[in-house]
């Protein structure tokens, strides 16, 4: 097992990992920016190094700094959580040649998923079913262009190879628009990603978000955990997530789990990932793959009882998987809602401190989160400061229970999404479940309509 690991990340995915190192006999090194000193995971850690100021660019992705980090604090491994510089490969590839652990797949891995293009190109050679498209980048040649839409038929969607997170697509829904869309889209990828490669897809217009939680050790061994689903959205953003997928059945769930499985050994991967799909008319048509743990992870976890990141420490340290497909059993259901500082309504950001802080409880509820009383939520970062989960025997249940929680909540001194967490959980559609993706924009949309009527 692994003696030491730096935690290169901050807020309640540092301390998810910490809880995990801790539970292992694994020391610790939490490296913080200089605003987030008073982080709960950096008073709990073993040791601590600031790693710099409070902007991104000069802390959490310095890559520099953080390998710096484990270089004088005499770590063997350095887990990125999930955002910053998790998924990226060149920074897998210089902790590796600087001679510690990566925790995560193998930059060979990272690189190839990380290139939209190329990842879909894998995929379908792993039998992997994706969305009809250019099957690779967008050339120059407009009439060119123009003939492959008319094939794939419209809509479309232009995406920029390497983009994520919502950012770096436009959809198509007329030959008249489609050059300039490429050219614009071309034009931002190149500004937010550094490259402006980008492809076309069929726009599918109803389609639900369903992934696969997927484990494998890189040594030919690899197994799924059943899958999520994360359709209720804001701005390609996941807003609640929940497991398992309402209406899927188990065959559908074996079926896309095995193939998934045999892509992870036919590319070689390593530790924990997630194949993300959009899912429509019972058919499931591959997006990209998440190379990291994920933000809604604690679901999956719920269900099966397994710890994900336990798992990835155990990988890292060149354990094989100790678990077969087999003893992965489903049970009940389970719930993630995102808790932001931020307005419910306009959405924009509120950091500042917390005045009062009171995590709700009771049976199969979970608070994954960082802040507490007195502690100030700084604007450098993403607004999310915690994930409200619950679990249930039945997807009812858990629905109750999360209604519940939410009650119990409390969060003051600034404002959170709470209150349209609690609109979500009370909406009849939600409720049904199997809503697609544009589901909770529309329903947004409409009650903002209705509140400026009633004005």
């Amino acid at each position: 097992m692994l003696d030491k690991v730096v935690i290169a990340n901050r807020g309640e995915i540092a301390l998810r990992i910490l809880r995990a190192c801790h539970a292992l006999g694994i020391r610790t090194v939490a490296v913080h920016s200089t605003v987030d000193r008073n982080l709960k995971h950096v008073a709990m850690a073993d040791e601590s190094v600031c790693i710099g100021p409070a902007p991104s660019s000069e802390s959490y992705l310095n890559m520099a700094s953080i390998i710096a980090a484990a270089e004088v604090t005499d770590a063997q491994a350095i887990h990125p959580g999930y955002g910053f510089l998790s998924e990226n490969a060149d920074f897998a590839e210089r902790v590796e040649q600087s001679g510690f652990v990566f925790i995560g797949p193998r930059p060979d891995t990272i690189r190839l998923m990380g290139d939209k293009v190329e990842a879909i190109r894998a995929m379908k050679a792993a039998g992997v079913p994706c969305v009809p498209g250019s099957g690779g980048p967008l050339g120059e040649d407009a009439a060119t262009n123009i003939k492959l839409a008319r094939e794939i038929g419209y809509p479309v969607i232009i995406k920029a190879a390497g983009g994520g997170g919502g950012r770096g697509m436009r959809v198509v829904h007329t030959e008249a628009h489609l050059n300039a869309a490429i050219q614009t889209t071309r034009s931002e990828a190149k500004a937010a990603f550094g490259n402006d490669m980008v492809y076309m897809e069929k726009f599918l217009e109803n389609p639900r978000h369903v992934e696969i939680q997927v484990l494998a050790d890189g040594q030919g061994n690899a197994i799924h955990l059943g899958e999520r689903d994360c359709s209720m959205q804001r701005r390609h953003q996941k807003v609640v997530e929940e497991a398992p997928a309402p209406g899927l059945t188990p065959e559908q769930r074996a079926e896309i789990g095995r193939v998934c499985v045999e892509a992870c050994i036919r590319i070689g991967y390593r530790g924990a990932g997630t194949f993300e799909f959009l899912y429509e008319n019972g058919r499931f048509y591959f997006i990209e793959m998440n190379t990291r743990i994920q933000v809604e992870h604690p679901v999956t976890e719920m269900i099966t009882g397994i710890d994900l990141v336990t798992e990835q420490l155990r990988i890292a340290a060149g354990e094989k998987l100790r678990l077969r497909q087999e003893d992965v059993v489903l049970n009940g259901h389970a719930i993630e809602c995102r808790i932001n500082a931020e307005d419910p309504d306009t959405f924009m950001p509120c950091p500042g401190l917390i005045q009062h802080f009171h995590a709700p409880g009771g049976p199969g509820v979970r608070v994954d989160s960082h802040i507490y009383e007195g502690y100030r939520v700084p604007p450098n970062y993403d607004s999310m400061i915690g994930k409200l989960i619950v679990h249930g025997p039945t997807r009812e249940i858990a629905v109750a229970r999360m209604r519940v929680a939410l009650s119990e909540m409390v969060v003051d001194g600034i404002k959170t999404n709470i209150p349209l967490q609690q609109r979500i959980m009370s909406d009849a559609g939600f409720q049904q479940g199997g809503m697609n993706i544009h589901y909770l924009e529309k329903r947004l949309k409409e009650q903002k309509e209705k509140a400026l009527s009633i004005v």
